[in-house]
This record gives structure tokens, sequence and C-alpha cells, in this order.
């Protein structure tokens, strides 16, 4: 999923998402609710139509802001009390409240408030948060008021202890949700224990309902994440890679501002279709990302084609039976 976090893909259009082929864009609750306010999204129609967008959305609970505003919010059973980066003023964020604002937005998957700790913390913080977050879930469903319409996910955390990763697990399943989240990581883990816990929640969450590994974004860890079972996954890798000039290709990622690409009459990939490859050369790219803000917008629309790509090529590798021979091929030009 594309990451909109105020409800657009910076520098690009729905239009041309929809070219791309996204199903699905990911907002969050958090900063919507600052600007525009989610009771305006609502009066106008819901965010569907207010960004002019007719696929689907998914709205992240706001959960997330407890780490990466660490320094403006404080955490309590009632919710998180953030200070707005806008005014100042102080945001009680209840499991109610994020609610009731996805609820406003509209989105078809909305996510349930989750105590969010980095995996590289220790000892009884994670056991708080882990229950905290099964506490919350409860207050969450309880508030749902469009169940039929809305899709409510909970978020599995834990850590990287698989004795609580199994408790969280075996709660938010007790409770029949329409589907699952694996939270908490790409937060500064080792490889080994972000894909072993991945593993683990896979094989625990049912195989009927969408498991989404949320904050990742990199190819290779897409693909070794549905390997072990995921289903759905969100980043802002592609788009920010982008505006710092890089491009991503089979065999990695292509640094557009290196003095090697001035003179390169080479599309960034000769295999990729979209319109960026077909139409212009690194050489060209290489003057836009030095000096034109076109410059990431036509990388941004490369790099979600690519993941695009990637996702259905994947997808169809699976369907035909073919998944064991699309990983080598993957991992041979890595």
């Amino acid at each position: 999923m594309p990451v909109g976090t105020q409800g657009t893909i910076k520098g690009l259009t729905t239009d041309q998402l929809e070219t791309i082929g996204c199903q699905i864009i990911l907002g969050n609750t958090y900063h919507l609710e600052l600007r525009p306010g989610s009771q305006l999204i609502d009066d106008l129609g819901g965010l569907h139509k207010f960004m002019n967008w007719k696929r689907a959305l998914l709205t992240d609970s706001g959960g997330f802001q407890m780490v990466s505003l660490l320094h403006l919010a404080d955490i309590t059973e009632e919710g998180v009390t953030f200070q707005s980066p806008v005014d100042g003023k102080p945001m009680l964020l209840t499991p109610e409240e994020s609610i009731h604002i996805q609820n406003n937005i509209g989105a078809d998957i909305i996510m349930a408030l989750d105590d969010v700790v980095k995996t590289t913390i220790t000892g009884p913080r994670i056991e708080e948060a882990m229950y905290r977050t099964l506490r919350w879930i409860d207050r969450c469903i309880a508030a749902h008021k469009k169940p039929d319409v809305q899709n409510l996910f909970g978020i599995v955390q834990g850590g990287l202890d698989p004795v609580l990763r199994d408790i969280c697990m075996r709660g938010l399943v007790e409770r029949n949700l329409p589907g699952y989240a694996i939270g908490g990581l790409a937060g500064g883990e080792d490889k080994d224990s972000f894909w072993r816990v991945v593993a683990q929640c896979t094989a625990g969450l049912p195989e009927d309902k969408p498991r989404y590994v949320m904050g990742v974004g990199y190819p290779l860890d897409i693909v070794v994440c549905s390997a072990l079972g995921a289903d759905m996954y969100d980043c802002v890798y592609p788009t920010r890679t982008a505006r710092f000039g890089s491009a991503l290709v089979p065999e990695g990622v292509l640094k557009l501002k290196q003095n090697a690409m001035a003179t390169d009459e080479r599309p960034i990939d000769p295999s990729c279709p979209c319109m960026v490859c077909k139409n212009y050369t690194r050489a060209y790219l290489h003057c836009l990302v030095t000096k034109d803000p076109m410059g990431s917008q036509l990388l941004s629309y490369h790099n979600l084609s690519f993941m695009a790509r990637l996702s259905r090529d994947l997808h169809m590798s699976i369907l035909e039976g073919r998944f064991p021979e699309f990983v080598r091929g993957f991992l041979r030009v890595q």
C-alpha cells in the first residue's frame, strides 16, 4: 500500500495511482484529524470522495505516532495525549476517539488503536503495551459504529518476545476480527528477529483472513514475508527514496544523483513498462532530481510502478504454483 498520510501520495494524482495499478492507499488518522479534520471530511462525503479515490482505503489508528512523535506524547490507560506539532495544543487520542475519527473518515479498513513501543526496548514496558493493546481492542470494538461497511483489524504486539506475541495473537483471534496486523516491527531490530516474529504470527493467525505486516516496504522484505504467509504491507520507502533521487530496479537501487548518470541515455530500467521508463533517460532524470521537483514526481511514479509490478508478479506466481521459482529468480539479481 502506498502511504498517503494526509490523503495524498506526495507529487502524484489519484488518476496516476490508478494507472500504476494501486488498489489501496493508506491514510493516517492522527494527521487527518489535525488537518483538515475528520468532521469536515465526513461532511464532504468521506475520504474517498474528498480525495477522488474510488478504490480501497485503509486508515492507521494513530498509534504509530506514539513512537514517531514520542517527545510529543504521553501514554496512559485512557489513551495517548499528543502535543500538536501544528499549534502546540494537547490532543487526547483514546481507542474510542480513534474509531470515531476513522468512522468519520470512512476508510474500508480501519485499525484498532494499539500501544506501540520500539522492538529494541526490553523489560516490563513490552508486556504492559501488549496487555494494553488487548484491553484497547475491546474498547475499539465497542466504539465501532459501522462494522458492516468498515473492517476493523486488530494489531499483534509483544515486541520480540514469542510468549507475549502468542498471548496477543490468541487474544485477538478469540475476538474474531475481519483481519489482523503484525505491528511493532521495522523499528531497529535485526532481520533474523524480524522474520522470526513474522513467521510466528503468520503461523498463528487465521489463513482465511488478511495478515498485514505494518511498516514494511523493502522489496526483499515483501518477498520473504510473503513466503512466510503475509498478505499486506505499507511503507513510505518507495516515495521517500524517490524524493532522495533514487529509483528502484531489479538489482536494488539506482542513484540518479550520481555523476555517472549525467550522460546516461538509458531508461531507469529497460524491462519496466511504466511511462517514466518509456519516455525519459537517466540523464534527464539526473538533471531533474538535482534541480526540479518534477524529478521526485517521476521517480515516485516509477518506484510505485515497480512495487505494483512486483506485487502482481508475486501474486500470480502463487496462483500459478511457481512461487519458489519466482523467489529464486528475484534473489538471483539482488
